[in-house]
């Protein structure tokens, strides 16, 4: 696939702002501006904007508990975002939903939950849609290396497969289901070797690489909006932190090996070498990282002046009648 300059820019700008925004978030939650539990994509940004920037903007995507990424990789605001990790009325679901619960329609985001393999039955169903309305739209379903042993997995890609389903399944396998090393828990090497049994198309790629990322689910897009089918794609991937910031258990991974994969597989870092081969200088890199750095700022100031919701909006978007709050 060709990438032209402004794709390249606008690559390395998303993924900066992952960047960015997880380290920026991360900070909060040690300082106890943020609560709950947090899981980061810091490591996996490639795989996330390799991804998304092969969509459409009216294309839906699916995410997982670790999706402050994705919604960014998808171009949602980060002002929004952050008021609503913030628990603020102007977040993206008015404070109610938190790190782990974002959806943001705008950017065809339909959401993700922390119920690991919740999101296939959704981008299947998604998918369904778009096929019965006549539409050329296409459904990403990201997902972890742990999420494929899910029976929600297996259920989703058979009748995506036996309905032709204009759906991308997305594996972001970055070796480790939670604390427990991929490896001890798959029969297969590959996740992608899956898709043997469905009949379906698939990919293993460097998921630190964005440009193989973005060619890899390109022609996967492609095969969908011409009616050909489903997908499925694992992306090689690495998490730098933690499971989860501030889990007191980190001796299931050797140091050795993530600090290998931070000092030598860095996607950012990656990147900058791929850009100098296309003519993108690293000075121009510089001021996009500048740029998103103080889109990051005006983000903080905006999601701590911003306002909790009100009690009565426990009542809202409910399938039922609101109750009386008792004063």
């Amino acid at each position: 696939m060709t990438i032209s300059d402004g794709d390249l820019r606008e690559m390395y700008r998303r993924m900066s702002s992952i960047r960015q925004f997880e380290d920026t978030t991360k900070d909060l939650l040690l300082k106890g501006e943020l609560y709950g539990a947090f899981h980061t994509s810091t490591g996996q940004e490639a795989s996330i904007v390799g991804s998304c920037m092969a969509l459409r903007i009216d294309d839906h995507m699916v995410g997982t508990h670790r999706s402050h990424g994705h919604p960014i990789g998808k171009g949602a605001k980060l002002d929004r975002l952050l008021a609503e990790l913030m628990g603020k009325e102007t977040g993206v679901n008015q404070g109610k939903g938190g790190s782990m619960h974002l959806s943001d329609f705008s950017v065809g985001s339909l959401g993700e939950t922390s119920i690991v393999g919740s999101g296939f039955p959704v981008a299947t169903g998604a998918a369904l849609g778009s096929k019965l309305q006549g539409l050329d739209r296409v459904a990403l379903c990201f997902f972890g290396d742990g999420a494929s042993n899910e029976g929600t997995f297996h259920e989703s890609l058979n009748l995506a497969s036996i309905w032709d389903l204009p759906v991308i399944y997305l594996c972001e396998n970055n070796g480790y289901g939670e604390l427990t090393a991929a490896s001890d828990v798959m029969a297969v090497e590959h996740v992608a070797e899956r898709a043997a049994a469905y009949r379906m198309p698939s990919a293993t790629v460097d998921g630190q690489d964005v440009l193989a990322v973005y060619e890899a689910v390109g022609e996967a897009v492609a095969r969908a909006r011409a009616g050909e089918g489903p997908t499925l794609v694992e992306t090689l991937t690495y998490r730098f932190e933690n499971h989860a910031i501030g889990l007191p258990i980190e001796n299931y991974r050797d140091p050795a090996e993530v600090e290998h994969w931070r000092t030598h597989r860095d996607p950012l870092l990656l990147f900058r070498d791929q850009a100098a081969q296309h003519g993108l200088d690293g000075a121009a890199l510089d001021v996009i990282d500048a740029e998103v750095t103080a889109e990051l700022t005006e983000a903080l100031d905006f999601a701590r002046s911003s306002p909790v919701p009100p009690p009565e909006a426990a009542f809202t978007h409910v399938f039922t009648n609101p109750i009386p709050i008792a004063r």
